[in-house]
């Protein structure tokens, strides 16, 4: 998962969880007071919608098995803030008259952050669950990469068989060829042997016809 959305995203929580207490202790507060918690919660939510966009658009450019773990997370967060814009404008109501705040108080107030209760318990679960779906794919994509490189490994093994087979070719052809050539050169020796032998035999032969002649004109 993205380094940078998981900073955005414990940002979120942090302004969200502060936001939630402000609400609540608005609740108890009246005059300037409780304007000016208004005012701070007001303010916390455009930091809030701010991170929402941020990761939003980091979300987005992921890839498309971790954005679609992420935009879950956000469609979360987005509930999230939205009750939280409930509970500020239902907090705003307090220029209401006594009677009036007193029962919005104990019937939509109330209900409006138990229900806010329920969807941060929610949102937690969800939250919980997504963070086991993205270790389940952290651990695809790391045998995934682990498989990878074993047949990375196995190509590369097999690459340097290929060029230990070649080289062997080569040196047996080189072997080929050297044997040739000392099947021609021990051709050329026989042949100058057996021409060799021819002309001893015929100076031997010389030497004979002319040792009679000689014998034969002393002998006359």
């Amino acid at each position: 998962m993205s380094q940078i959305f998981e900073g955005y995203e414990r940002q979120y929580c942090e302004i969200s969880a502060n936001l939630s207490r402000k609400c609540t202790a608005a609740v108890s507060l009246d005059g300037e007071k409780k304007k000016q918690k208004i005012s701070e919660v007001r303010a916390g939510l455009e930091d809030a919608e701010a991170l929402i966009r941020k990761m939003d658009l980091e979300a987005r450019n992921l890839q498309p098995n971790v954005k679609a773990v992420l935009l879950a997370k956000l469609r979360e967060y987005k509930s999230d803030l939205n009750n939280l814009k409930t509970e500020v404008k239902r907090i705003g109501f307090g220029n209401l008259n006594g009677a009036a705040r007193d029962e919005l108080l104990e019937a939509g107030m109330t209900d409006s952050l138990m229900a806010s209760g329920d969807q941060r318990s929610r949102l937690m679960m969800a939250t919980e669950r997504l963070n086991h779906s993205s270790d389940r794919i952290k651990d695809s994509r790391r045998t995934m990469l682990e498989t990878e490189e074993l047949g990375v490994s196995i190509l590369q093994d097999l690459h340097q068989q290929r060029q230990s087979l070649l080289h062997a070719h080569n040196t047996l052809h080189g072997v080929d060829d050297n044997i040739g050539k000392s099947k021609r050169v021990l051709t050329a020796i026989s042949r100058r042997m057996n021409r060799n032998k021819w002309v001893t035999g015929a100076i031997i032969s010389v030497l004979v016809v002319a040792i009679i002649l000689i014998l034969y004109f002393k002998l006359k």
